[in-house]
């Protein structure tokens, strides 16, 4: 059976969010049509994406003659130019582009772009920001946030939990948060039970509120 074919989607602006957003899709399996009005953005990603054309995405006739409407996805990666950011959004939504994902500077670029017609705003800087300051004290090796309160984060196992199980130190009752597994030098990732033991220079990958996974990586 053949694999399952997935939807091209349109990307406008292949800067560093637009670009890495479309090399992405390809590697999933997408095609993808990358759009940019500067040459150079759009030449360094000819060889990347099924597809690239140098065009002003703010004209809707451009985007007309692009194939827009035919898309059901598009993802607008414009983000400096915020005019430009807009203009686009609002050419997808009059074409009625179904699911339109656009990058935000800030909070009030994203109330515009989501009353324009984008569907799904990102801001990229500011959760880059987010992770940045979480793993900037050292504590958490790498750190996933998925709302204001819930994240997934990687940190070295804390002294005081080690040469037990994770029944015996009561992570979860005391901190609650969830040892979801364990790496070990040298070792396969593996997913933690009640049993498993906490050994020296173990990594854990755990999930919970954030407050809760940065008092827990601060224990020691």
């Amino acid at each position: 059976m053949s694999a399952k074919r997935r939807n091209p989607v349109l990307v406008i602006g292949l800067g560093r969010f637009g670009g890495s957003v479309a090399q992405s899709l390809m590697r999933m399996g997408h095609e993808v049509l990358g759009v940019d009005n500067d040459p150079a953005s759009v030449q360094s990603m000819a060889d990347e994406l099924t597809q690239t054309v140098e065009a002003d995405s703010t004209d809707v006739e451009t985007l007309k003659s692009l194939g827009a409407a035919d898309f059901t996805s598009a993802v607008v990666g414009i983000g400096t130019d915020i005019e430009a950011s807009v203009l686009t959004v609002l050419g997808l939504a009059d074409l009625g582009v179904p699911s339109i994902w656009a990058k935000a500077t800030n909070e009030n670029h994203g109330r515009i772009l989501q009353r324009t017609g984008a569907h799904h705003i990102v801001f990229p800087e500011a959760r880059m920001g987010e992770t940045v300051a979480h793993l900037l004290n050292g504590q958490l090796l790498d750190f996933i946030q998925f709302d204001d309160k819930f994240a997934i984060a990687k940190l070295d196992a804390p002294s005081s939990i080690v040469g037990q199980t994770l029944e015996m130190s009561e992570v979860r009752k005391k901190y609650d948060v969830t040892v979801i597994g364990i790496k070990r030098l040298e070792k396969d990732f593996e997913y933690a039970v009640p049993d498993t033991w906490v050994l020296p220079d173990d990594t854990l990958i755990v999930s919970g509120r954030i407050e809760d996974i940065e008092r827990f990586a601060s224990i020691g």
